[in-house]
């Protein structure tokens, strides 16, 4: 889709969490209405949304007058039912397209995509039995981490094995599903590059942010990384051969480890990403806006960086600590809305501007 959409039109999201909620706003700053569809009743995005429709899925109806209401579709989340979209396609236009969400839906297609483009990631290989995890394992070598294909996030459907006697209790721990072993990798830190891309095939990166996960969900995220010019440079060039070879339209992230060896592609995202939501208070443009005119056909805005940012997420209990940090100059909060809070649960986060050293 070259064509841009005019202000008023309406972008349909799939997914009503905190980045489909995110998406609205920025959508709402440019004109345009939003219309989210999501199972869940009570979601984020609702409070923010000029629509939504509360149905499952495999509701064939309610994903028809869902479409039949919107100018174009996108997503928050990638974990999205192949049924849905082979009747949505037909209808809409969607952006991100299939493609990105099939290698990215599977961890394995994902590794051989990056490895296919000349893209380093971590040794790996296809587990689906105990046979294959023996194999897995002289290949790979111990240390390693077995991994669903599918729908795993946030630290969940995942088992370390730290030796070969590890091996019966991480496959249990997979509960039948196909999985992948990937080898651990000795890195300096971690970054992720939110690149975007339009039809027209302009591309833009944001700057890459330093990752610190705990418990394997991200901690916090800071700008400027400790990335060296050069080290850089690769990072947003290896994100737009991957954004390229995809023809894609939209946000990615793309999660990077730094070794001594060069960059490690860890994974990639095919959506606005935790790891970019410093963007909201460090840019012009952040990731939000930058995906709503990816989609909506509109040039790609500038996302040059004005401010060092640490970004924090407020996880589960972390919500007690609201008040303070509304006193702390130089800080945005940003919360989502969520009624209960969960132990591991992402309520918000907020931005901090930092003042570089002299």
């Amino acid at each position: 889709m070259n064509k841009m959409l005019e202000t008023g039109a309406t972008i349909g999201i799939l997914g009503g969490g905190q980045l489909g909620r995110m998406l609205s706003v920025a959508a709402s700053r440019l004109g345009f209405r939003t219309h989210v569809f999501e199972p869940g009743a009570h979601c984020p995005a609702a409070d923010v949304a000029h629509a939504v429709t509360t149905a499952p899925y495999e509701d064939a109806a309610a994903l028809g007058a869902f479409a039949a209401a919107v100018d174009v579709i996108t997503y928050e989340f990638e974990n999205i039912p192949t049924s849905a979209l082979d009747l949505l396609e037909p209808l809409r236009p969607i952006h991100p397209g299939r493609e990105a969400l099939r290698i990215s839906q599977d961890r394995m297609l994902e590794k051989d995509f990056l490895t296919g483009l000349g893209l380093a990631t971590a040794p790996y290989a296809a587990v689906e039995d105990a046979a294959s995890l023996a194999t897995a394992m002289a290949d790979v070598g111990v240390p390693a981490i077995l991994k669903t294909r599918r729908f795993g996030y946030d630290g969940k459907g995942q088992s370390r094995l730290m030796s070969t006697a590890d091996a019966s209790r991480a496959l249990a721990d997979m509960a039948g599903s196909p999985a992948i072993l990937e080898g651990f990798i000795d890195f300096n830190f971690e970054v992720s590059v939110i690149g975007a891309r339009n039809a027209a095939g302009q591309v833009s990166c944001y700057d890459p942010g330093e990752n610190v996960h705990h418990d394997g969900i991200l901690h916090t995220t800071t700008v400027p990384s400790r990335l060296t010019s050069a080290q850089r440079m690769d990072a947003v060039l290896l994100t737009a051969k991957i954004l390229n070879a995809l023809d894609y339209v939209g946000v990615m992230g793309v999660e990077l480890f730094v070794t001594p060896k060069g960059l490690i592609v860890n994974e990639i995202a095919p959506r606005v990403h935790n790891s970019g939501h410093w963007t909201q208070n460090g840019c012009t443009i952040d990731q939000f806006e930058q995906h709503i005119r990816a989609v909506a056909g509109w040039p790609l805005g500038d996302g040059a960086r004005y401010a060092d940012v640490v970004m924090e997420n407020l996880i589960g209990a972390d919500m007690d600590r609201v008040a303070e940090l509304a006193k702390v100059p130089a800080t945005a909060l940003h919360l989502y809305g969520k009624a209960e809070v969960k132990a591991g649960r992402k309520m918000g986060h907020f931005n901090r501007i930092v003042t570089p050293k002299s």
